[in-house]
């Protein structure tokens, strides 16, 4: 996998409040899927993904603006 396709996944984490959930609640299911989907995930790539700190995700999102984020519209989104 390349490092550009290592930041778009982090990326779309960051910025997909639902993937983020699921990644967050699930992460080995969640990049299963993605794996299955087609994202290109060593085994080295999905072991540190799973090591870093779950609190990062939502802590990074929180950071950005929200017209940067992807908002799931069955919940109360960014105001």
């Amino acid at each position: 996998m390349s490092q550009k396709t290592v930041q778009v996944l982090i990326g779309k984490i960051v910025t997909d409040e639902e993937l983020r959930r699921r990644f967050v609640d699930r992460p080995l299911d969640t990049l299963t899927a993605l794996r299955d989907e087609g994202v290109e995930l060593t085994d080295l790539e999905v072991d540190a993904l799973l090591k870093t700190d779950r609190g990062l995700w939502d802590a990074t999102a929180k950071r950005l603006h929200p017209r940067l984020q992807r908002c799931n519209l069955g919940i109360n989104c960014h105001e």
